[in-house]
């Protein structure tokens, strides 16, 4: 008989793409298969956890804990476990949380297809998904894991070593995709562009863009999570003239203080960094880069913070987004720094930071009054189109707020002129 299974996608979109996985599988085999944003009434709700920083673990856990009460009021039958939360405290969630009535690791996502389904056997598909992201874009993770040893993150010890998927695998789930009505597609791994490298001591990334691009119907490919690190002519050739390719890069640098980025174990320096961003703003004019900052890291000085302000003040980065530090264990930081800077100095840094952010997305914003700008329309609210431009990528950038007046489709696109600036976002006509 089938099941009402629902699932619970937290964090990152490596962790969107293991659940549309896992729901594609769980359908195969006939189950009603649905995506909810909280615990809701289910057979079967399985919850595909976080557990990178503090913040994101105590998410993690409050839905647990809410499920759980659904669950002693007989609303929800089984409450399963999955993710990087459940794979870094497995034992530690067993002893604490025994409601649950299972828990699984990343990267063995079989099993639970096994569990719900101990008298039919089915080889788990990898490649196939049932999207959770509007039917227009989709999320393509290229690699799982990471080799890099940066000091505040416990991802490695977590997702294990960086594994490059196929390019072969690869293009088939883009087919697949494009084929479903897939237009925009995203690249996630932890480490883009490591793509390749484990396998053939060279960065592949350029050549699977390249391969890639050529999916039919695939209109947008879009770039998120490149390491500064092996950020070679090859690729910034590709992502500047190869039209599919949006000018958009999440670059994330965490810091340009020479003495942070060592403490870090970043493996690069300010020089190496402002060399590559100089050279990607000059490759390519009309480029928007998101980076991601990360203060309070143990030993960051008042001079390190000052030196990043006034650094992100001068480069002006389009879009940006500022994390506090978190002394998470399994962690070198952990091991080997003492999380000597307070709750109050790490809260007023990231502030500082949001706020200058603010101003700088603000004037960039009026500067693109009376632009002319390609849109993809991801929704309507009330009576206007919500899109985006290929410089904003869906849930964590900006949008295009366009009056209804003419006849539209959803997912797909439309020439804009930019009118004004509303908040954080545009109006167009």
């Amino acid at each position: 008989m089938p099941l009402d299974i629902k699932i619970i996608s937290l964090g990152c979109a490596k962790n969107t793409v293991d659940s549309e996985k896992i729901a594609f599988n769980l359908h195969q085999l006939f189950h009603k298969v649905s995506f909810v944003d909280i615990p809701s009434p289910a057979d079967i709700l399985i919850i595909n956890t976080c557990g990178f920083i503090l913040d994101a673990k105590q998410e993690s856990i409050d839905t647990i804990l809410q499920a759980i009460e659904l669950k002693k009021k007989h609303q929800i039958k089984k409450i399963f476990v999955t993710g990087c939360l459940s794979t870094r405290y497995l034992n530690e969630l067993k002893t604490a949380i025994p409601e649950v009535d299972s828990y699984f690791t990343v990267n063995n996502y079989n099993t639970i297809i096994h569990k719900i389904n101990q008298n039919k056997k089915l080889d788990f598909n990898e490649h196939a998904r049932i999207l959770s992201t509007p039917s227009h874009y989709a999320y393509l993770k290229i690699a799982e894991g990471c080799n890099r040893h940066c000091s505040f993150c416990a991802i490695p010890s977590i997702r294990g070593k960086y594994h490059s998927e196929t390019m072969d695998n690869l293009h088939i789930e883009t087919v697949q995709l494009a084929n479903n009505g897939v237009k925009e597609l995203i690249l996630i791994a932890q480490d883009l562009t490591y793509y390749g490298y484990d396998k053939t001591r060279k960065s592949q990334l350029a050549l699977l863009l390249k391969k890639l691009s050529q999916v039919d119907g695939i209109e947008w490919i879009r770039l998120h999570y490149t390491y500064p690190q092996f950020f070679t002519n090859k690729l910034i050739d590709e992502i500047a003239y190869n039209p599919k390719i949006c000018h958009y890069i999440d670059i994330p640098i965490q810091h340009i203080s020479d003495h942070v980025l060592s403490l870090m174990k970043r493996g690069t320096s300010q020089k190496t960094i402002i060399h590559l961003l100089d050279k990607l703003r000059y490759r390519i004019p009309d480029l928007h880069l998101r980076t991601t900052i990360l203060v309070g890291h143990p030993y960051e000085t008042a001079d390190d913070f000052s030196e990043l302000w006034h650094f992100l003040k001068d480069f002006r980065f389009e879009r940006l987004g500022v994390f506090k530090y978190s002394h998470e264990e399994n962690t070198y930081a952990a091991s080997h720094y003492q999380d000597n800077i307070s709750k109050k100095i790490k809260k007023t840094r990231m502030e500082k930071i949001m706020a200058l952010q603010q101003t700088i997305h603000e004037e960039n914003n009026k500067k693109r009054i009376g632009t002319f700008q390609k849109v993809i329309i991801d929704r309507v609210e009330g009576n206007f189109l919500v899109g985006r431009t290929q410089y904003d990528s869906p849930e964590i950038d900006g949008e295009v707020l366009i009056p209804i007046t003419n006849t539209y489709k959803i997912g797909h696109f439309y020439d804009v002129q930019i009118q004004d600036v509303v908040g954080f976002d545009l109006l167009a006509t």
